[in-house]
């Protein structure tokens, strides 16, 4: 019996190392056929190799993918193995804020994808689209710190602008009527080749909407262009965007995609400014004004609890303390929190949204009231 069992184990042994040979041979021929899609020059995969979240939670380099199809073709092959995917999607230069989204999307999903992608469809000419920061390697480097995310989806471009033989809309025609013509920097210098927007018509007017006028047309359509590519389960957008969030919950409500939308509590940083990437740009002088815009706020939320309810006063005082310290007004409005409708008086769930500039930085910003 002694005899015959140490066979057993012998044999046994055998097996276990040929099979461990034979997946090591796998991952050899896996990470060969890699390097030759990487090696061809399509520019498709940086450190191509599917992890598992197991993977990513040891901090193993995330795949970078540029090309849609194979981003979409990663998406469903994680969901044929029985994975949730969420999408963070991102203009890149990551600051706390955008890493406290991926935190949050990791609660609801088995995977996470991160896009970064400078979306010139949300930018009118003049505006800082060349100025906008960048650092794809600082940003690679945050999110591997991170050690939870599978994917960076890095498009070259999502849109097509070289069709020929089309000629531009004349000057001031519009698909909503009384709006002048919304033009991106997709559609300067007579590119005309991408024709299809959505828009979110009433939530899209105010705030941001009324000095941005192709702002939320192009954002709606990047982040539908991304939902068809990514196809996740779960999509986490931050709440100091708090007129994208409530668009993009109330378009993926209207065109019936299968997502859920995930309102990510703002960041400040420790001296109280909301965290943006075009915080870079402030001096350290106009940072310390900027400072007014979420002192403002605070205080306006506690006159609220105190008992002011008058739309107007509340707007006045914050108005008044953000240009005594030498910003300029975008807006200042209290607004109901669901459809951003102004409100006179506060007497239900309200959310104060500013937008003002110092310098030549535009910050926004914002506050909700539930009392």
């Amino acid at each position: 019996m002694g005899v015959k069992t140490e066979e057993k184990e012998q044999l046994g042994g055998r097996r276990q190392r040929r099979r461990r040979e034979k997946e090591k041979a796998a991952r050899r021929a896996e990470k060969r056929k890699g390097k030759g899609k990487g090696s061809s020059g399509s520019g498709v995969f940086h450190n191509i190799k599917e992890q598992s979240p197991a993977d990513s939670a040891m901090g193993l380099d995330p795949a970078v993918i540029s090309d849609n199809e194979e981003m979409r073709s990663w998406s469903r092959n994680q969901r044929r193995n029985g994975e949730t995917i969420a999408l963070v999607p991102t203009m890149g230069f990551l600051h706390q804020g955008h890493l406290s989204l991926i935190e949050e999307a990791k609660k609801h999903a088995g995977v996470v994808v991160v896009s970064i992608y400078v979306n010139p469809g949300q930018f009118a000419p003049g505006e800082d689209l060349s100025r906008y920061p960048s650092d794809f390697e600082g940003d690679l480097s945050k999110l591997r710190e991170m050690g939870c995310v599978n994917v960076v989806f890095r498009p070259h471009n999502l849109y097509e602008t070289t069709t020929k033989g089309m000629e531009p809309k004349e000057a001031g025609e519009d698909g909503l009527e009384g709006r002048k013509k919304a033009v991106s920097c997709l559609e300067e210098d007579g590119k005309m080749g991408h024709q299809t927007w959505i828009r979110v018509e009433k939530l899209e007017k105010n705030l941001c909407g009324g000095s941005r006028p192709v702002f939320f047309r192009g954002v709606a359509t990047v982040v539908a262009k991304l939902f068809n590519i990514v196809e996740p389960d779960v999509a986490v957008f931050g709440k100091k965007d708090y007129q994208q969030w409530r668009l993009i919950c109330r378009m993926v409500r209207d065109l019936n995609f299968p997502i859920n939308i995930i309102g990510s509590e703002l960041v400040r940083d420790e001296d109280g400014l909301a965290m943006s990437s075009r915080n870079v740009h402030l001096s350290p002088e106009q940072r310390e004004k900027a400072l007014s815009i979420s002192r403002s706020l605070l205080k306006a939320k506690v006159d609220v609890q105190r008992g002011q309810t008058s739309a107007t006063e509340l707007r006045n005082a914050i108005i008044k303390s953000i240009s005594e310290a030498g910003g300029r007004i975008d807006y200042a409005e209290v607004v109901e929190q669901e459809n951003l409708e102004a409100v006179e008086e506060v007497c239900g769930p309200v959310v104060i949204c500013i937008a003002a500039w110092f310098g030549n930085v535009r910050l926004i910003d914002n506050i909700e009231i539930n009392s």
